[in-house]
């Protein structure tokens, strides 16, 4: 056994490594893409959330212990007097113990110009350094490091009390600790909550992207089963939102059926119309009949009309799905009846009806269904024929009348000459093909064909139905 040659074993890899490139081509995963979202919100929103939320509780719990300050400033000033030398004293004790506790965390201190600063005994050797440049006729807080390892929140306010002239400024000192300690707790327990929160929305999203994707899992699942049993649409029930593309799922495999059903019943008029052609040319070269190249080169002209016709006929499924084809109805039934009137000369053609009209369907199409028609009813008409554009005018269809003065088709004829092959004048030439061709060709484009009698001609109607093009 010979081995293959290296080219074509390295071509026939590229092919299937082109080949497998193809199937996993994808833009991504619906669920990682969901995740990436719904973790960016989330972070951004804690983030967000928790800042302004620690800034509210730090805020706070900063206000409370200013407003304790300031209830302390407000004892001292309520309780201070002027000596008889100007001196500051308090005419009654402060109520907290503190005060008189060395380097306890809390402390006072009056200072005034030209006075010597008066601290509280829990200052020990220390005093504060207060500025004595500026005035606070309100309330001030402000965050002090003056003393080593203990950072301080004081809240300070000038005034001048009674009998004196002299601007005193009173301070009230506290240690942070007890405040940084109250906003380390409360990060803590931000952070940890914060943390919890956004793990459980981690986990809620993941879960919500799995049990919201899983519909997309089920028409998958049904998919396969389409491909692996033979079933032709997808029945399972659905999510609102999951309808429409099963909807759409549905209704392309109905129209991949129709196409397949349309490729058979063409390859099924091919067939047919060839049939004959080559049973002649096999008779003829079986006799050994003299006019056999003859006979080869007219039935061979014929079956390469047929095969023509049914190309142009399986070109215009592709055409119908594009869906923007335009052509004018009157343009294609005078050109028509200009080549009818030259295979026929003796037949009167009328054509009358709205100029303009335009229907959704190829030119050549057209064509062909106007000449199949207009030809027929030349051929097994007495001499007239008639033919109306938007005879009957509707918003979806345009309706085309093609009458003849003929003998008309019985009523129980006139579902089987739509067959093909299916023939009522053998005395004449054809294939049995132009009602069948008709129909085929005009429901590929949406519309359809019906036949009755003419009311002022007598002989066959033949309602030509086209989607109007908008």
């Amino acid at each position: 056994m010979n081995a293959p040659e290296p080219d074509l074993v390295a071509e026939a890899r590229a092919k299937d490594s082109d080949t497998s490139d193809t199937a996993l081509h994808h833009t991504g995963s619906l669920s990682r893409r969901m995740m990436v979202i719904a973790a960016g919100w989330i972070l951004v929103l804690l983030f967000a959330g928790g800042f302004a939320l620690d800034r509210a509780l730090v805020d706070l719990v900063e206000d409370n212990f200013d407003d304790q300050l300031e209830y302390l400033l407000t004892g001292m000033i309520a309780s201070s007097e002027v000596g008889p030398e100007g001196e500051v004293f308090f005419y009654r004790p402060l109520g907290d113990q503190r005060f008189l506790e060395p380097n306890s965390g809390l402390y006072w201190q009056i200072s005034g110009e030209g006075h010597e600063d008066w601290p509280s005994r829990s200052l020990w050797d220390r005093t504060l350094q207060i500025n004595l440049d500026h005035v606070d006729d309100d309330v001030h807080y402000y965050d002090s490091d003056q003393f080593d390892g203990e950072p301080l929140r004081i809240a300070e306010r000038s005034l001048t009390l009674p009998e004196s002239d002299t601007q005193w400024t009173f301070a009230v000192a506290s240690a942070r600790e007890e405040l940084d300690g109250q906003i380390t707790r409360i990060r803590s327990i931000l952070i940890w909550s914060f943390a919890v929160l956004g793990l459980g929305l981690f986990v809620m999203a993941a879960l919500q992207s799995f049990y919201g994707l899983r519909p997309l899992r089920r028409v998958r699942m049904a998919i396969q089963r389409i491909r692996t049993t033979g079933t032709n649409r997808v029945t399972d029930p659905l999510p609102l939102e999951v309808q429409p593309l099963v909807d759409e799922l549905n209704m392309l495999l109905a129209h991949s059926e129709k196409q397949a059903e349309e490729a058979r019943t063409h390859a099924g008029n091919l067939a047919h119309a060839l049939k004959t052609p080559l049973t002649v040319v096999n008779n003829a070269a079986t006799a050994r009949a003299p006019d056999l190249p003859d006979t080869v080169i007219r039935e061979a002209t014929t079956m390469r009309r047929h095969v023509d016709h049914h190309l142009a006929r399986a070109r215009a499924v592709g055409r119908r799905a594009v869906g923007l084809a335009r052509t004018q109805v009157c343009d294609s039934a005078e050109a028509v009846l200009r080549a009818v009137e030259r295979l026929y000369p003796a037949v009167r053609i009328d054509l009358d009806g709205r100029k303009k009209a335009v229907v959704s369907i190829e030119r050549q199409d057209l064509d062909e269904i106007l000449g199949n028609l207009i030809e027929n009813a030349a051929k097994y008409g007495g001499g007239s024929v008639f033919v109306t554009v938007d005879a009957e005018p509707d918003d979806e269809q345009c309706v085309i009348w093609v009458e003849d003065d003929g003998m008309g088709i019985p009523e129980e004829k006139r579902v089987e000459i739509f067959d093909r092959g299916a023939r009522l004048d053998t005395g004449k030439p054809g294939t049995g093909l132009g009602l069948a061709i008709v129909r085929d060709v005009a429901e590929i484009y949406g519309g359809g064909v019906e036949l009755d009698e003419s009311e002022d001609l007598g002989g066959l109607l033949v309602k030509l139905s086209l989607p109007r093009a908008r």
